[in-house]
């Protein structure tokens, strides 16, 4: 499992965004804003008609796979943290155990707009 996300492929594009590959986040680390982990991404899903991430599947719990809690984390849930390199989401260990999840054998439909609009709620965002 990586500690942190490969800086080398931070790249600053000619308009001046940053970009990431989805191979480099893919098994990181997610931290809450004290620096306790929370979790690790599983699985990025796409919108593919914008072409834009719509969550982070993120895994919380268990050992070896075995017990982990699954969760749809809306992209925009998460930060960056450049500086130490890793993925930040702005809530604690009691709010995600209690957070709608999954396990790998049920996945939600993720393109059912009410259970969207459920995740959205929870997390406090807007797609």
């Amino acid at each position: 499992m990586n500690d942190t996300i490969n800086s080398s492929v931070i790249t600053t594009a000619s308009r001046g965004s940053r970009v990431l590959s989805a191979s480099s986040l893919a098994s990181d680390d997610v931290y809450d804003p004290r620096g306790e982990k929370l979790g690790s991404i599983k699985e990025l899903m796409l919108n593919i008609e914008s072409g834009k991430i719509c969550y982070a599947v993120l895994s919380f719990g268990g050992f070896l796979s075995l017990g982990e809690k699954l969760f749809a984390v809306p992209w925009s849930a998460l930060t960056v943290d450049t500086k130490n390199k890793r993925l930040v989401m702005d809530t604690d260990e009691e709010r995600l155990k209690n957070a709608p999840g999954f396990d790998t054998a049920h996945w939600p439909n993720m393109a059912d707009a009410t259970w969207e609009k459920s995740i959205q709620g929870y997390y406090g965002t807007t797609n």
